[in-house]
C-alpha cells in the first residue's frame, strides 16, 4: 500500500541561504523551485533515486505557512515532515478507515515551476496529530507530472540510506506503522550495550530507524531526529565538502558491517546528518 518514503520536508527561515547550504551538502542545486500561494509557503526540492528533499518557509499567508511559523517559533529550523508514497490512496484511505483509523478527505495538491513552465500535481491525505503522536506524516500520491532529475557527480549524494526517528513508545509505533500502515518492520532489538531498544523499518530499500528513548511523558510521542545519506565514494564526497568549507568529521568505519561514514557538521539547517558508503 505505502512503497516509499516520498520525500522528506526540512523547515527553514530562509530559503534562497538554505538552498545554498544543501546544494553544497548533496552536491547538486535543486531542480524546482516553486511557491503554494494557497498555502502560504515556497519550496526547493532536490531529487535523489530512491526520495527528494524538500526545503520549505513561509511566504505569505496561508495554512502552511501558520504551521511553518509555528514549529520555526518553537523548535527552529530542521526536520518537519516525513511524507509516505502510495499508487492509489483511496484504496490505502480505506484500509486505514477499516482498521479504525479516522481519516479527513483526500485534498488535491498543485505545484508550478515558473523557471522551467512545468506543473505537477498530486493527492494528500493528512491525519490528525493524536493519529500520529505528533509527528507530521502523512501519504501523497502523485497524479500529473514529474521532478527533473539532477546532474550525476561521483562526489554527490545519490540516495536516502535512513531516517531517524525517536519515539517513548516503540510498541505504539509499530501498531501504527507495521499493523496499519502495512511498513515491513525488519528489525526489533534492545542494544545491551546502550540499554535502548531500536526498531528498523524498511520501504523501497531505505531504512526508517526508531530508537526508543525513555521519558517520563505518558503521552506517547514521536519525533523526527536525524537522516543518512547514501554516497558512491565517501573520499570524494569529503574532499568536496572540505573544499566548500562545510565542517565534516575525518571518514571512519561505519557500525554496519563494509560501510565508511562521515558526520556533517554544518550547514545542514539543525538536521544530525551521516554520510555512508556501502563497500
Amino acid at each position: 500500500m505505502l512503497s516509499t518514503i516520498d520525500h522528506i520536508i526540512i523547515t527553514v527561515e530562509d530559503l534562497p541561504s538554505a538552498v545554498e547550504d544543501y546544494t553544497k551538502v548533496l552536491g547538486f542545486k535543486p531542480t524546482w523551485r516553486g511557491e503554494h500561494p494557497q498555502m502560504g509557503t515556497e519550496n526547493a526540492l532536490f531529487p535523489l533515486q530512491n526520495t527528494y528533499l524538500e526545503l520549505m518557509a513561509a511566504k505569505g499567508n496561508g495554512l502552511y505557512a501558520d504551521i511553518v511559523k509555528t514549529n520555526l517559533n518553537t523548535k527552529g529550523e530542521g526536520l518537519f515532515g516525513l511524507v509516505l508514497g502510495t499508487s492509489n490512496l483511496e484504496t490505502f484511505k480505506k484500509k486505514l478507515n477499516d482498521n479504525g483509523i479516522e481519516t479527513g478527505s483526500i485534498s488535491d495538491g498543485k505545484g508550478f515551476e515558473a523557471q522551467l513552465n512545468l506543473t505537477r500535481t498530486w493527492k494528500n491525505l493528512f491525519f490528525d496529530p493524536s493519529i500520529t503522536r505528533d509527528l507530521f506524516v502523512f501519504p501523497i500520491e502523485h497524479v500529473s507530472g514529474k521532478l527533473p532529475s539532477a546532474q550525476e557527480d561521483k562526489s554527490q549524494v545519490s540516495r536516502l540510506d535512513a531516517v531517524v526517528i525517536n519515539t517513548n513508545d516503540p510498541d505504539g509505533f509499530i501498531s501504527l506503522y507495521r499493523d496499519k500502515f502495512g511498513i515491513r518492520l525488519a528489525l526489533d532489538k534492545v542494544i545491551e550495550e546502550w540499554k535502548t531498544r531500536i526498531l528498523f523499518f524498511r520501504i523501497n530499500k531505505t531504512t526508517i530507524e526508531v530508537i526508543e528513548k525513555q521519558s517520563e511523558e505518558k503521552k506517547a510521542k514521536d519525533s523526527l531526529w536525524g537522516l543518512s545519506w547514501n554516497v558512491e565514494n565517501i573520499k570524494a564526497t569529503h574532499e568536496r565538502l572540505i573544499d566548500l568549507g562545510v565542517e565534516v568529521t575525518d571518514v571512519r568505519n561505519g557500525i554496519k558491517p563494509d560501510s565508511l561514514v562521515c558526520t556533517v557538521k554544518s550547514h545542514t539547517r539543525g538536521v544530525p546528518t551521516l554520510l555512508i558508503q556501502h563497500l
